[in-house]
């Protein structure tokens, strides 16, 4: 008995001891109570202040993790591993995290702050009624360009980019969707067109503006400009804004023959623990108190109508990062194309890429 006692006292403290490993690292990898949310969001795209504010208020402590892009965020929120309570995806990302039942649908009862968003910002094709998502931030893709070295060019449209003038100058956001879009923008297609015969045509028309390509980068945008490495570039109306406070001979605009609207949402991802939180956040978000904090400190446009009349004039009467209604009618957010049609997006691009080499 003495034998089997010295063999399986050390075997249950070691068991016992893991447990409050696991249990400590649960805590700390997202696994959250209702003291703790966790969130997982964009780099850099909430003002900290507030994670500081929502705490004293409401007595819950944040755990804070951030993605880089749509794809690795639905991956880890799909395997389960990390327990999320509110993500941060973009619009098509919403579409596909539907399909694959990875969202919880929203109790709009507990978000009365809802109220004060943008109609023309609820509704939309990839949330019908905003079953599962609040917006958070929106944006265009445009065209910024150095106002110095290119004083007589007009940008209004796609297909100023294939300007023989503008060799070896123009920046492409490294996104099949975005430049395809492009593409197909500049032959007067929807950005979403699934015709083959237009997507032929509108990587055959992007062949031809190769020379003018400088190169096809991801953040890299931000410094190449700033630094005046480069002339044009294709990148997104909250990138454009940070671009336009670091050099001032930078514009940014809107191509008229048509672009993207996008949109991020706040959604409770079915790994959720603490669900309550997740709404109390959500409905915190949407307070146009902190809407507007939030807008000043990242740069990108709130969908939060009252927030926008919070904010100081020269940021809210921009109309580069707050279009009018016209401007924004000729706007379309991408639509999830299904797995097999991206896919034959993602190969035109990459033949693309390949042909300027």
């Amino acid at each position: 008995m003495k034998q089997l006692l010295k063999i399986f006292v050390p075997v249950i403290v070691v068991a016992l001891l893991m447990m409050l490993l696991a249990t400590t690292m649960n805590r700390s990898e997202g696994y959250a109570g209702s003291n703790t949310l966790t969130i997982y969001n964009w780099g850099d795209y909430i003002d900290p202040s507030l994670i500081t504010k929502f705490e004293k208020e409401t007595g819950i402590k944040v755990i804070y993790q951030t993605f880089d892009s749509n794809e690795a965020m639905m991956t880890k929120i799909e395997q389960g591993g990390t327990t999320f309570d509110i993500a941060v995806p973009s619009d098509y990302a919403i579409s596909k995290m539907k399909e694959e039942n990875l969202l919880i649908p929203l109790d709009h009862s507990k978000l009365p702050n809802e109220k004060y968003l943008d109609p023309r910002f609820m509704d939309l094709s990839f949330d019908d009624d905003n079953k599962y998502s609040m917006p958070y931030f929106w944006g265009t893709l445009g065209i910024i360009y150095n106002k110095e070295m290119f004083p007589d060019k007009n940008f209004d449209t796609w297909n100023a980019l294939f300007d023989p003038e503008l060799k070896n100058q123009i920046l492409l956001i490294d996104g099949a969707r975005e430049v395809m879009g492009l593409g197909l923008n500049s032959l007067g297609y929807s950005l979403n067109d699934t015709n083959k015969a237009h997507l032929q045509a509108a990587r055959d028309k992007l062949e031809t503006m190769t020379p003018n390509v400088k190169a096809i980068v991801g953040d890299e945008i931000k410094l190449l400009m700033a630094d005046n490495e480069a002339g044009v570039a294709v990148t997104f109306s909250g990138e454009a804004a940070e671009m336009l406070s670091e050099n001032e001979d930078l514009e940014y605009v809107i191509p008229k023959d048509g672009s993207n609207l996008w949109f991020d949402n706040m959604v409770i991802p079915k790994t959720a623990k603490n669900i309550d939180g997740a709404h109390k956040f959500i409905n915190f978000m949407l307070k146009p108190e902190n809407a507007a904090i939030n807008a000043e400190y990242v740069g990108y446009a709130t969908p939060n109508e009252k927030a926008v009349k919070l904010l100081p004039k020269e940021i809210s009467s921009d109309e580069r990062f707050y279009p009018d209604m016209d401007e924004l009618n000729n706007l379309e957010v991408y639509d999830n194309l299904g797995k097999r049609m991206l896919s034959y997006y993602n190969e035109l691009f990459l033949e693309f890429k390949m042909y300027r080499k």
